[in-house]
């Protein structure tokens, strides 16, 4: 609602609440959890067979299936998904950070199945310094996408065989998706060294 106004323009004064004190902004709302609901399905029938509690989660959100996993069954699962119900492309590998959590990253891989018409999302946390299992034995696609997780965040990928930066200049100190600062505050020297400006300007 716009500020109310006096004739000469100027903001209308209210007078403070008793007490004396004027009314304090209201604190943010929390962010809505995820209205998840169970996804059950053929795809979670084989899988819960294959690898019972290395699962612990099969889930839909408006629409999206997601499993969640231990972090050493991602591969195994990503190879039975591929062999054994066709979900043949990988579609993307990305992370999201969460610096204040005992696992800090949450690795999400996309795949799509050709024959299927079909996404399934697997998701699983790991703590700062833990090195997940490269993909690129089960799907050549990896490569890239996990350098780029890697140049990002700084997740390295045990067995992948080629990992470094592939968006950030080599010399480029730092991750710019992690949340420990802004990224005006990253690297200022790589940037006043190669650009000559200060950072953020």
């Amino acid at each position: 609602m716009p500020e109310e106004q006096k004739a000469d323009g100027k903001p209308v004064q209210r007078a403070a609440p008793p007490g004396g004190k004027p009314a304090s902004p209201a604190a943010p709302k929390a962010p809505a959890a995820m209205a998840v609901t169970p996804w059950e399905s053929d795809i979670t029938g084989m899988l819960k067979q294959q690898f019972g509690d290395q699962i612990s989660e099969f889930s839909t959100y408006l629409g999206q299936n997601f499993l969640i996993a231990r972090p050493d069954a991602v591969v195994p699962i990503l190879e039975f998904l591929k062999l054994e119900a066709d979900f043949d492309y990988l579609v993307d590998v990305t992370a999201v950070d969460y610096p204040k959590q005992p696992e800090r990253f949450e690795l999400v891989y996309i795949l799509y199945s050709f024959a299927r018409n079909e996404r399934i999302r697997v998701k699983t946390r790991i703590p700062e310094g833990y090195k997940p299992q490269s993909a690129t034995s089960v799907h050549l696609t990896a490569n890239w996408l996990e350098r780029e997780v890697f140049d990002m965040f700084g997740i390295e990928f045990a067995g992948h065989p080629d990992l470094r930066r592939i968006l950030m200049p080599e010399e480029w100190e730092g991750y710019p998706l992690r949340k420990d600062h802004a990224i005006t505050e990253q690297d200022t020297r790589w940037v006043k060294e190669n650009l000559g400006i200060e950072s953020g300007q």
